[in-house]
């Protein structure tokens, strides 16, 4: 049985991932923790077979969880796991050691899926991070196209969006309607080119269109309700 150590700040998402992993006979969780030192600390009491980490941890960056793993517990395979995925921290985690590189928003499957990978010599990364590294060399027209052609309420949907909100929050926050935000939201799809939530966030992202707003974990939306409406439509 493969052990694996979990490190991720969020508590729902840590809790998340425990179950995936304990539902796999193949696998068992070593240790699931929330902080960069404790990560360290578990790598050099367990010496997992596996890896997880998020990048945005509280103390230091999961990126020196890798680096240590790498130098310590070389038969390790490190995951990185998060919400967002722009080149700089994805390039980086791969310098570090990391062999993996998927989203949060993947699905139990494709993150059971995505570990047997890892273990079996691959290299899972989620697709659109896989297109985001192509992009260095082949740029996508599609995107390149029709990334400065959001309109202001489409932009202002997809930072509510990066920031975790769901449809009727934002349509509470904006004061429109939970369809209209949809309609919204099909329309930056297409625009972007892209098929979800994760993939919209990580192209805003290497688009520079959220640099100006700060991460918010999914922990802190718990004491957010949305706004209420002020009678103004679209």
């Amino acid at each position: 049985m493969r052990k694996v150590l979990i490190v991720e700040d969020d508590a729902a998402f840590r809790s998340r991932f425990a179950d995936i992993i304990q539902s796999d006979p193949e696998f068992t969780v070593s240790a699931a923790v929330g902080s960069a030192g404790e990560g360290i600390a578990a790598i050099d009491r367990a010496a997992p077979d596996v890896l997880l980490v998020d990048l945005g941890l509280p103390d230091k960056s999961g990126i020196d969880v890798i680096r240590h793993a790498a130098k310590v517990a070389p038969h390790c395979e490190s995951m990185v796991v998060t919400v967002f995925g722009d080149e700089a921290h994805v390039l980086a985690s791969i310098e570090a050691g990391a062999t993996g590189y998927l989203l949060k928003d993947a699905s139990a499957d494709q993150f059971l899926a995505s570990i047997r990978e890892l273990v079996a010599g691959g290299s899972p990364i989620s697709p659109v991070i896989a297109r985001g590294l192509l992009r260095r060399f082949v740029p996508n027209p599609v995107v390149a196209n029709n990334e400065s052609n959001l309109s202001d309420r489409e932009r202002e949907i997809l930072k509510l969006v990066a920031k975790g909100f769901n449809f009727g929050e934002i349509g509470g926050i904006l004061g429109i309607s939970p369809h209209t935000v949809t309609s919204h939201i099909k329309k930056i799809y297409r625009k972007m080119a892209v098929h979800s939530r994760g993939e919209a966030v990580y192209e805003a992202q290497r688009m520079g269109l959220l640099d100006s707003w700060p991460a918010v974990h999914v922990s802190q939306l718990g004491n957010v309700g949305p706004k209420p409406a002020n009678g103004k439509k679209t």
